[in-house]
């Protein structure tokens, strides 16, 4: 499974801004949030391949903050995202991870298909607002650096669930993601902030597999049944 901080069961242990009422059902979620949604999710969807510039911030209860940079290539089921430290890559059949640091390459297979409320790559986190187990809510519009921002912030219905909140930050006018923040129940908390996005790419095959000439003296350790 794709890194889970990374795109993004992101959540929090605040009550969404928008209405003090408790959300129970899907039916509950706000129309103008869908709307912006549906015009997001279509600019995306839209996107045969997808390559994406991010920093990602983890917040976890007494420890210093750390900010990493990343990349993602995305074709489909398949990806490469490169992190500080890991990489992973999938053809959507199998999934290397690579960890510099212990000089060792897991294979693993990949998930058919992702579970409701982890986010395995950002086409997840644009359907996310169709699951039943979700409310959505526009909580709020306001400038920032000279854009015009939508805040958007989903909603588990299940008390069950590891986090109680995502949110997800647009651009009006471009419909871009600007950034993602999750907050978890543990007190930690990934803001996902994203500095460049391209779409429509081409790459070779070679770009979602992961050779053994891209670390030839790792330790490979095959875990596929």
């Amino acid at each position: 499974m794709m890194l889970r901080i990374f795109l993004f069961a992101f959540v929090s242990l605040f009550a969404l801004r928008a209405t003090a009422q408790e959300f129970t059902t899907e039916a509950d979620s706000d129309p103008k949030a869908k709307a912006v949604l549906d015009k997001l999710r279509n600019k995306y969807e839209a996107f045969k391949t997808l390559e994406a510039d991010f920093s990602l911030e983890i917040e976890i209860p007494e420890q210093p903050v750390e900010v990493q940079k990343g990349h993602l290539i995305q074709q489909g089921n398949k990806y490469r995202l490169k992190l500080k430290d890991r990489t992973m890559v999938s053809d959507g059949e199998s999934v290397w991870l690579y960890l510099p640091k212990h000089q060792e390459v897991q294979i693993n297979n990949a998930e058919e298909e992702p579970e409701e409320g982890v986010f395995n790559s950002p086409k997840d986190l644009l359907a996310a607002y169709q699951w039943k187990n979700h409310v959505y809510v526009l909580t709020a519009e306001f400038t920032e650096n000279g854009r015009l921002i939508q805040q958007i912030e989903f909603k588990p219905i299940s008390r069950y669930a590891d986090y109680s909140k995502v949110r997800l930050t647009i651009d009006k006018k471009t419909n871009d993601i600007v950034r993602i923040k999750t907050f978890n129940k543990d007190g930690s908390r990934f803001t996902l902030k994203v500095d460049k996005i391209t779409g429509n790419k081409s790459y070779p095959a070679s770009t979602f597999t992961f050779s053994k000439a891209e670390c030839p003296d790792c330790h490979w350790e095959d875990l596929r049944i």
